[in-house]
């Protein structure tokens, strides 16, 4: 196979030696003899005909400068392809190991198999093991739930809670400041809570989580979810117990059946003026409440109207009193 002259060169670009050269070639009227050029620019030379910067006359034995705008347009679509090359096989990388991944995954872990972590890929298949562990549970359920829940989830939640409570359960739930603008996640909550479930709402960024009778614990494994892990080993249960009663004893308790929706939206508009004026960016604000940025940006721009802000400092600026602290 043909070596790739362009993938030899840094970012496809001549270095300052060559550069030098070019620019001499320029210097004189964009041509210079062969035998013009010095043993120690050899270097400089073979980076530039490489990349395509210059090309050989034999017929005059002279090299000719072509044009760098000609040269970069070509080197750009060939990194282009490449980087696009590259992508393609990395998202098939999942598909390409998957059975192996599974085969491994299912590997008894030591002498007592209940004492491991299981990886599960998929929504459906997350959701069926999480049924099956939820059919189960007896004694208590802790749900960490950051951001929105779709009704389809809602609904599904809905059966396995209802069903767990009825059987004697107890169940502590977080959710962040986000679902108190929705009114089917707070009339979820109002019959949970009716059930004798506790729900609270903590004002920062946590990770989603469920622990089933603080045997077995769920956490996702990928950034979308797609990918969850279930561990059983006491320790690392306990650890994660530990941190959920921590951010537990920090949330805020709702009363969800008596929750006025325009007052929670204005709370909302509120907190998100004062994380502005801590000097948080409209995605820092997302991320910390649990918000799309479209929602937040939505909130901005009311704010903006109300204090007569052309930018997200001035808005700021003005929302802490108009003077520097």
């Amino acid at each position: 196979m043909a070596a790739d002259p362009i993938a030899d060169l840094e970012d496809g670009l001549p270095d300052e030696a060559a550069g030098r050269l070019y620019l001499r070639i320029i210097d004189e009227g964009g041509r210079i003899p062969i035998e013009a050029v010095a043993v120690h620019e050899k270097d400089a030379l073979d980076q530039l005909l490489a990349v395509g910067l210059l090309l050989t006359n034999p017929l005059d034995g002279a090299y000719i400068a072509v044009s760098p705008r000609t040269v970069g347009d070509r080197v750009g679509a060939d990194m282009r392809a490449r980087a696009a090359g590259l992508l393609h096989r990395a998202e098939r990388l999942p598909d390409a190991f998957a059975a192996l991944a599974h085969a491994y995954e299912a590997l008894p872990r030591g002498d007592d198999e209940r004492h491991h972590a299981v990886y599960v890929e998929g929504q459906d298949r997350i959701r069926h093991r999480i049924a099956e562990l939820m059919s189960e549970c007896k004694e208590e359920l802790l749900a960490a739930q950051p951001g929105s829940r779709g009704p389809e989830t809602r609904q599904l939640a809905r059966r396995q809670d209802t069903a767990m409570l009825d059987r004697g359960g107890r169940m502590r739930t977080l959710y962040q400041p986000v679902v108190l603008t929705e009114p089917g996640t707070v009339g979820y909550a109002a019959e949970l809570s009716a059930l004798g479930a506790h729900v609270r709402v903590l004002d920062e960024p946590f990770q989603r989580m469920i622990v089933i009778d603080r045997k077995t614990a769920v956490i996702p494994a990928s950034d979308d979810n797609n990918r969850a892990v279930f561990i059983s080993d006491p320790a690392a249960v306990a650890f994660l117990v530990a941190g959920f009663d921590r951010d537990w004893a920090r949330a805020d308790v709702v009363l969800w059946d008596q929750l006025d929706a325009p007052a929670v939206s204005r709370s909302v508009s509120d907190r998100i003026g004062r994380l502005l004026a801590a000097g948080l960016t409209q995605r820092g604000v997302a991320t910390r409440l649990g918000l799309s940025e479209r929602t937040v940006a939505g909130h901005i721009s009311r704010l903006r109207e109300r204090y007569g802000a052309q930018t997200l400092f001035q808005l700021g600026w003005l929302m802490r009193g108009g003077r520097d602290e």
